[in-house]
């Protein structure tokens, strides 16, 4: 890992024991002329995980997916899928692992049942089995009435649905969505995050890259952000969080002689006499919380209300890339 690369905590920078990782890249490299794209990147991904990659535009993302996906080689480093190496066995990682891309691999002019049944033949599968694994599929993501329909007719929505289900044909354990939720509605968007977890749940692994903060925040057990070719931080979402510079934690209360006296009691604190309410910096840690918390109870004092607030994803994506994010999205890779 990059001396430069933040992590959220200490454990970050302890790598997992191989038989637990469905993902692992160590110093992945990867250039297109004079331009690094990937600059020794390290990335695992413990089995049965939701992995969010962020980053702003040009980051390199979809090129990271493209290489753990055997579609594009790198210049340099060490990946195994699944315990397979990359370079030494990349049929054995191809049966392993369904990818889901920007673009939808939906075929228009044939109906949703017969781009389930061109993929089920594409896998080997017998007629039989094809046949039920796509009926079974099909109605899993709720599109048994639309299964005898043009694929063209489908909503985005549902042509998304139908991508997903294409990919899981193959029963894979790994699975890469490249921006699964691009140009969807919030309504299916978040049909589109129940499906994920619904993944998860059965013990498959996804490798998530998105435009929209709020989804990794939602979905990633961890998230690494990738700029100038490397990750500049990495941990779980309220790790992240702590590594921005604005948390505190707000105490309020009814009685004026305990919210003065809390006002002497605790350090660097900010008073809101209106509203009776004490803002003290903090990085919303345990151990932060705990030390105010003993500082009350020592003085005998108690609190009506206890507030964390931390930055949001927003806040980290800007604080660690120097480019701002919008309220709901970013740029994505290309």
């Amino acid at each position: 890992m990059s001396p430069t690369t933040r992590t959220a905590t200490s454990s970050t920078t302890t790598r997992t024991a191989p038989h637990s990782l469905a993902i692992a890249a160590y110093g992945l490299r990867k250039a297109y002329g004079d331009k690094t794209v990937l600059d020794g990147i390290d990335l695992t991904v413990p089995t049965g995980s939701v992995f969010s990659l962020l980053g702003p535009n040009g980051a390199g993302k979809t090129t990271a997916v493209k290489i753990l996906s055997t579609l594009v080689r790198a210049d340099g480093g060490r990946v195994r899928i699944a315990g397979h190496d990359i370079d030494a066995d990349p049929q054995a990682v191809r049966a392993t692992i369904g990818v889901t891309g920007q673009f939808s691999a939906v075929d228009g002019l044939i109906t949703g049942e017969e781009n389930m049944l061109l993929m089920a033949d594409l896998h080997h599968l017998p007629k039989q089995e094809g046949r039920r694994t796509a009926a079974e599929l099909l109605e899993r993501f709720g599109l048994t009435e639309a299964a005898h329909k043009p694929a063209a007719t489908y909503s985005g929505g549902m042509k998304r649905r139908l991508d997903i289900a294409m990919t899981l044909v193959g029963s894979p354990r790994i699975i890469f969505l490249d921006e699964p939720t691009t140009g969807l509605d919030p309504r299916s968007r978040h049909t589109m995050w129940q499906i994920i977890r619904g993944l998860v749940a059965d013990g498959v692994t996804v490798f998530l890259t998105t435009q929209y903060l709020e989804e990794a925040d939602q979905l990633a057990d961890r998230i690494a952000v990738l700029h100038n070719g490397t990750i500049a931080a990495q941990g779980s979402a309220e790790e992240l969080k702590r590594l921005v510079p604005g948390g505190h934690v707000r105490l309020r209360f009814s009685d004026p002689d305990a919210y003065r006296t809390a006002a002497r009691t605790l350090d660097q604190v900010t008073r809101d006499d209106e509203a009776l309410a004490l803002h003290i910096p903090s990085d919303g840690s345990q151990r932060a919380l705990r030390a105010i918390l003993d500082r009350l109870d020592s003085a005998g004092i108690e609190a009506d209300e206890l507030t964390v607030h931390t930055p949001d994803l927003d806040d980290v994506f800007f604080a660690l890339t120097g480019n701002p994010a919008s309220d709901q999205n970013m740029e994505a890779a290309r």
